[in-house]
């Protein structure tokens, strides 16, 4: 071996290529490191996200059928017309029950067709009536 002393005052020559080389080398292993840091960064953000929608579509999915995270808009109108539904068949139920049954506009021209009629057979017989039969 040989009687070398390393000082700070030591010097290394280097052909300049390597010296390139080296640097390059470093430069793209840090761009190689920052490149997948923040992939995984990425990725665990994206996770965080899905995670947390995940949880509120899960508890979505139990406590709307339950009726514990209110109505749509869709829904109150339909129970508001329901109820009003509701109401109208009530009073028709009182009507027909108290004799006031209501009718279709077929139904009175009907029943005004049969009355004119019958009026008019009633005074035909009395016209026959009054002539002696004939």
């Amino acid at each position: 071996m040989s009687d070398a002393k390393i000082s700070d005052d030591t010097v290394i020559a280097t052909p300049l290529r390597n010296i390139i080389t080296i640097i390059g080398a470093v430069a793209v292993g840090t761009w190689a490191y920052f490149g997948l840091i923040e992939r995984l960064n990425s990725i665990e953000t994206n996770l965080i996200m899905m995670s947390a929608d995940l949880e509120k579509n899960t508890e979505f999915r139990i406590k709307w059928p339950r009726g514990e995270m209110g109505t749509l808009p869709a829904d109150n109108e339909q129970f508001m017309l329901i109820e009003h539904l509701s109401g109208q068949l009530d009073k028709m139920i009182t009507d027909i029950e108290n004799g006031n049954a209501p009718y279709d506009q077929q139904q009175k021209l009907t029943l005004d067709f049969y009355e004119k009629r019958i009026s008019k057979l009633e005074e035909r017989v009395d016209v026959l009536k009054s002539n002696g039969g004939n």
